[in-house]
This record gives C-alpha cells, sequence and structure tokens, in this order.
C-alpha cells in the first residue's frame, strides 16, 4: 500500500522516509573547483594584483611595506 508521503510495509509498519529525493544536474556547478574558467580568473585577478603593485610602488616611491609602514 502506497500513500503521497509514507510507505506501510506488509507489517503494518509505517515507513516515511521511503521516498528517495529527486536526482537534478545542478547547471552552476561547472563554474566552482579546478575548472579552466576558474583558472583563468584566478590568473587574470593575480595579473590586476601585480601590476597594481607595480603602479603603487611608481606612484609612491616605496614599496607595498614601506606604503603600509607610513600609514
Amino acid at each position: 500500500m502506497r500513500t503521497s508521503t509514507a510507505i506501510v510495509d506488509d507489517q503494518g509498519k509505517l515507513n516515511n522516509f521511503a521516498l528517495e529525493p529527486k536526482v537534478y544536474v545542478d547547471e552552476q556547478g561547472d563554474r566552482t573547483g579546478f575548472t579552466p574558467y576558474a583558472e583563468l580568473l584566478n590568473g587574470r585577478l593575480a595579473m590586476i594584483g601585480f601590476v597594481s603593485l607595480i603602479v603603487l610602488e611608481v606612484v609612491t616611491g616605496h614599496g607595498i611595506v614601506g606604503f603600509l609602514t607610513s600609514l
């Protein structure tokens, strides 16, 4: 005998957890982890940070450590 959310077995015991959840594929899952998209984004952000440090050193005349100690 089967109801909408529970199953009663042949001994008359009610099992509320008999129905399995539906399996689905996450469409956004390909943008997390070690994927080509994540590696490209990481590389671009590293390049932006490196260029920013060079610009900071040219503008202030000090490196990042000298800039932070003068604050």
